[in-house]
């Protein structure tokens, strides 16, 4: 029932072009061959299933939203674990403030969970998360304007217009 009504609307569509030119459909194979009068009870049979897809797909995106929603709730998010933890961060910033590079640190560094867990990071993850740091450094008040913004949003509210901040650039 649920794969004829997805496939319905389109026969509903077609019904109403056919009366609009007085035709009639013959349905030579399917769930129901046969012929169909666009005009007669085949389409309140046509229009039936096409609700009745739409109602599932629109249960299936409330459970699916509810899912995500309680599980967001629990605070489990979706995604990988990061490769990077902010104890590895903070001893390859401690180590390139000692002056070693980041290859030299990179093998002395280890993956704590997920399925890369005990294996080293890579160069280039290790540089993503030294860049990712330096951004947040740099725009401080930014991280926690959307912190706030995400936290109201949590709440209900919807956040205010946003006030004209100056330019780091010309400080």
């Amino acid at each position: 029932m649920k794969r004829l009504g997805r496939d319905a609307a389109e026969p509903t569509a077609l019904a109403d072009h056919l009366t609009a030119h007085g035709l009639v459909l013959e349905m030579l194979a399917g769930p129901l061959p046969g012929i169909y009068d666009p005009t007669g009870p085949g389409k309140l049979l046509f229009a039936f299933f096409a609700a009745m897809a739409e109602t599932e797909r629109e249960n299936i995106r409330e459970s699916t939203l509810e899912g995500l929603d309680t599980a967001a709730r629990k605070g489990k998010h979706g995604g990988r674990p990061p490769v990077i933890t902010d104890d590895m961060l903070h001893t390859v910033l401690r180590r390139r403030a000692n002056g070693e590079s980041v290859e030299q640190i990179q093998p002395d560094l280890i993956i704590p969970t997920g399925k890369r867990k005990g294996h080293n990071p890579s160069v280039a993850s290790v540089y993503r998360a030294l860049a990712e740091h330096a951004k947040r450094e740099a725009y401080p008040e930014a991280v926690e304007r959307a912190h706030a913004d995400f936290a109201a949003r949590q709440v209900g509210e919807v956040p205010g217009p946003r006030p004209a901040a100056p330019d780091r650039a010309s400080l």
